[in-house]
């Protein structure tokens, strides 16, 4: 139906591994890495219930998906955005989160899959100070990973903006971060056993962040998150991955040394030729687009992007990439489909 780059023979049972805890304990994600030997993981991200919802409906995309033994779940964490109420003819504005309780939700997925969890921490909407809270949060439920991202501008900003007392770039939330690994609170320094070991990751784009000047530039943003503490980078959502595998080059020449984990999207409906480029400032394959464009149903645009994501995870899987992360979106037909056919 189309094709992509040199992709190669099917993977065998054989190259299965099955990823547990020491003792039950949980454990980092670059430990995870290790203890996999070179075999490639499979894990994904959800995002929470919008609030007022059942977890259950969470729980019912998750269970399909741990026979493949994901060791972690990512958790997205959602910002602050405005609601107008009309009040006596008026229109009151009101800040509200729209899918709180990320970090409720990763300690639940952990207690009930025994599987790590990473919330994802933002600089926008949070002050240092809540921040600080949080990772406290996470540090007593037992949570050692969290993905540490700059986050959005809000709907009604073009350009993001830091709230009063809380972080403009990723970099200085890592930094907050590794200074609780090392007992060094905001307004304290508490010498005691018990610290903090988080592991941090962060976000990298194959195809440069979207208020990047340019690659370059971008790649040196991301080597500044590094020297600040972080342990790991997930990419950003990319179609092609000679993409991924140039970006993984120039990340070493800048002299990045941390594990580099694709992110992966599967394709699901028409209108995605049209959003994730201009949401996103990626480029879809010619392959990709003529595929997409010849289908009738946006169901017949599933399994397209279910075949493309199938074959673009076997060529990063034979290239030997740490893990192959999966942006379900709550959704966990198509990740099912497409981790059936690689673990």
């Amino acid at each position: 139906m189309f094709k992509t780059s040199s992709f190669t023979k099917m993977i065998n049972s054989e190259q299965h591994v099955t990823i547990k805890n020491n003792n039950g304990k949980h454990m980092k994600v670059t430990d995870h890495i290790k203890n996999a030997n070179g075999k490639t993981l499979f894990s994904f991200e959800i995002i929470p219930p919008k609030k007022g919802n059942s977890i259950q409906q969470l729980y019912n995309n998750i269970d399909p998906l741990m026979e493949f033994n994901p060791p972690f779940i990512d958790v997205t964490t959602s910002r602050e955005e405005y609601l107008y109420i009309e009040k006596e003819g008026l229109l009151d504005r009101k800040i509200t989160r729209m899918r709180p309780g990320t970090v409720g939700i990763c300690a639940a997925i952990s207690h009930k899959y025994n599987v790590d969890t990473v919330p994802h921490v933002l600089c926008g909407g949070f002050t240092k100070e809540e921040t600080e809270y949080l990772l406290v949060d996470c540090h007593y439920l037992g949570i050692h990973n969290v993905m540490a991202l700059r986050g959005d501008a809000m709907k009604h900003e073009q350009y993001f903006k830091a709230c009063d007392g809380g972080h403009k770039f990723a970099k200085e939330l890592v930094g907050q971060i590794q200074n609780l690994n090392k007992g060094q609170y905001l307004h304290d320094v508490i010498e005691v056993d018990g610290k903090s070991d988080f592991c941090i990751g962060v976000a990298g784009y194959p195809e440069k962040h979207l208020e990047a000047p340019s690659l370059k530039t971008d790649l040196k943003r991301l080597k500044e998150k590094v020297d600040a503490g972080a342990d790991y980078v997930v990419t950003q959502m990319f179609f092609d991955n000679k993409k991924y595998f140039e970006f993984v080059d120039a990340a070493k020449a800048e002299g990045i040394t941390v594990p580099i984990i694709p992110g992966i999207k599967p394709l699901a409906v028409k209108r995605h030729l049209q959003l994730l480029p201009q949401v996103f400032k990626i480029d879809l394959p010619e392959d990709l687009i003529d595929a997409v464009d010849g289908c009738k149903t946006n169901q017949d645009v599933r399994k397209v992007g279910v075949e493309w994501a199938i074959q673009q995870s076997k060529e990063l899987q034979e290239a030997g990439v740490p893990v192959l992360h999966y942006y379900s979106m709550g959704k966990s037909d198509n990740v099912k489909a497409i981790a059936s056919e690689l673990f």
